[in-house]
This record gives C-alpha cells, structure tokens and sequence, in this order.
C-alpha cells in the first residue's frame, strides 16, 4: 500500500507539472515508454531496487537511456527521484501516471475478447457500446482467444457484457443438467 501511495504522489506532482507547462501529452508518452522498457527489462528492474548500486550509476544510466528519448521534464523528474533514493518505484511511478493521465483526459480502458481479429466494423459497434455507456473517450484492447469458440466478451469499468459461444453453451448445459422432463420416482 505504501509503493502506491508513493508512487501515486509522485505521478500526480508530474502530472501538475505537466498540466502547468501543457506538456501532459509528451510526459504521456514519455512514461509509456518508461514503463515498457523497465517492465520489458528485467535486469533494468533489478538495478533500480538494487541498494547496493550506488545513485550516481543509477543517474548515468538514466541519462544514457532516455537521455535523447524523452522530454527534459521526464528526465529531470526521475533524476530527481533518483537522487532522493526512490528509483525503486520508477516503475510505479510511470504506471501511476499512465492511470492519472487517463482520468485526466477521460479515457475509459475496455477489453474486447473474442474468437478471432476484429473487423474494423465489429470494433467500431464495440467502441459506440461502451462510449453510449460511459459518454468517454475509448481505450479498446483486443485479445484474441480461441478457447470462447465464437462471440465476444467486452468488459469496461464494472460492467462485462459475454456473448460467448462458450457461454451459451454453459448455460444449456445447465439447463439440460435441471431435467425437469424426466420425472424421478
């Protein structure tokens, strides 16, 4: 709980920042990347929460990574956090700020799962469900799964709507299961 809040305070006070210098769209972008290439890098991981390198390498490897990459508020801002020996939550930190900056632009994250790819139109009927629902901007991820069999699964916020094969067919299983025309004697 405590890595959240930390990193939680840390991704807001950027996100003023960026809100301040109208930035907020390259820190975006910047911190996507940051948190993709610490996730996708786990011997970069494993530096950031390691104590026994010291802040000075850590700082340098900042620099020689991102240095060219991202804005010079991204840089600076983690720079900062390196000094102050919070490097460890980087990763939370740009996760954080990824989150914050969607509520900031209301944009609503929806998952779509079906059996195949998506054609443009099914993908548009998806993106009005959940927009006509919400009234915000749209996120849509697409997962491919074969194992629903035909259909599709869409969830957003609380809300899921399962028009699986797969369902379908577990509901009549428990319906054939129930068997109410076979009398027991």
């Amino acid at each position: 709980m405590a890595e959240t809040k930390v990193a939680r305070r840390y991704a807001k006070s950027l996100l003023d920042l960026g809100k301040e210098q109208n930035i907020t769209e390259q820190l975006y972008q910047d911190m996507l990347l940051v948190a993709n290439t610490i996730r996708d890098n786990r011997q970069l991981s494993v530096l950031f929460k390691s104590p026994i390198v010291n802040t000075d390498k850590k700082d340098a490897i900042l620099k020689e990574l991102f240095g060219s990459k991202i804005n010079t508020v991204s840089l600076e801002f983690m720079r900062i956090i390196t000094r102050k020996k919070r490097e460890y939550y980087l990763e939370d930190i740009a996760k954080s700020f990824i989150d914050l900056y969607k509520v900031f632009k209301h944009i609503q994250p929806a998952f779509v799962i079906s059996a195949a790819p998506l054609d443009e139109a099914l993908r548009n009927q998806m993106l009005a469900i959940v927009k006509e629902s919400t009234g915000s901007s749209i996120e849509l991820k697409e997962i491919v799964d074969p194992n629903i069999i035909g259909g599709f699964i869409l969830r957003w916020g609380d809300r899921q709507i399962d028009a699986s094969v797969t369902r379908r067919l577990q509901a009549l299983r428990q319906d054939f299961s129930k068997n109410l025309y076979v009398k027991d004697y």
